[in-house]
């Protein structure tokens, strides 16, 4: 089996480059940008190619641009699994609730492609074993639900505020265009709007109340949890509204 350094060879000698090309344009590019860390003599990428010496991530850049590559497609060569970040963020409890910073629109989703034919979306379902085959589809093609636009927040493993609505660990889409909190009557705790905030130094994310200038943190009733008040918008800033949530029902998660 090729390892990543074998790759590179291949693609430069398709490319029919020698190593004094490789060289003479690591330097251009190093001194296009003031930095001789994008520089690759010519022992250096012989190592890199038959010593399997791991490259810097300036002359790995240096070696994508040469060669015309995608630098996501170098990484996984080496060992860096870029598809499986979200997924591996979501196994990795923080105690704190926080923003999730990760460009959706990379890499790879796994979806059911094609199901049952007797499968009936009307009908409460098991869902997997209505699924015959499942596929792997770039998260490109769902550029239409315009996730560039959302945010997304991730609910602390020790965050219980809005417990049992919503529990730790769950991942929350955030719509930084509704930041305006909202009043009125709701019929169901369900409809009332939850808010993701960030204060100096932690996010919270419940229901709130904004009266005079004064925000009250509302936290779920039955989640134990103190309500807390700030003064607004000087203490605390709205980052925008939940309207959406993944989340796991792990028992182990339950409140005791």
């Amino acid at each position: 089996m090729e390892d990543a350094g074998q790759k590179l060879k291949r693609v430069r000698e398709r490319l029919g480059l020698k190593y004094r090309d490789v060289e003479e344009a690591s330097q251009r590019l190093a001194a296009r940008h003031g930095n001789d860390e994008f520089a690759i003599a010519l022992s250096r990428l012989s190592d890199i190619e038959n010593k399997g010496t791991l490259p810097s991530l300036y002359r790995l850049y240096s070696l994508c641009v040469i060669y015309r590559i995608e630098i996501t497609e170098v990484l996984a060569w080496y060992g860096l699994p870029l598809a499986s970040m979200a997924s591996d963020i979501a196994r990795m409890d923080l105690e704190r609730t926080h923003e999730v910073a990760v460009n959706l629109s990379d890499g790879i989703l796994q979806l059911p492609v094609s199901l049952d034919p007797g499968f009936d979306a009307s009908r409460t379902t098991h869902l997997t074993r209505a699924i015959q085959r499942w596929g792997v589809m770039p998260l490109m093609l769902f550029s239409h639900l315009d996730l560039k636009s959302l945010r997304y927040g991730y609910i602390g493993s020790a965050d219980y505020t809005m417990y049992p609505l919503l529990q730790p660990g769950s991942l929350v889409v955030l719509d930084e265009g509704k930041k305006r909190i909202a009043s009125g009557m709701w019929s169901h705790e369900s409809e009332r709007p939850i808010y993701f905030l960030e204060h100096r130094d932690r996010y919270l994310c419940a229901w709130c109340t904004l009266k005079e200038g004064t925000l009250i943190v509302q936290p779920h009733p039955a989640s134990g949890v103190d309500p807390e008040v700030f003064s607004y918008p000087e203490e605390i800033e709205v980052v925008g509204q939940v309207i959406g949530i993944a989340t796991l029902l792990d028992p182990a998660r339950r409140r005791r």
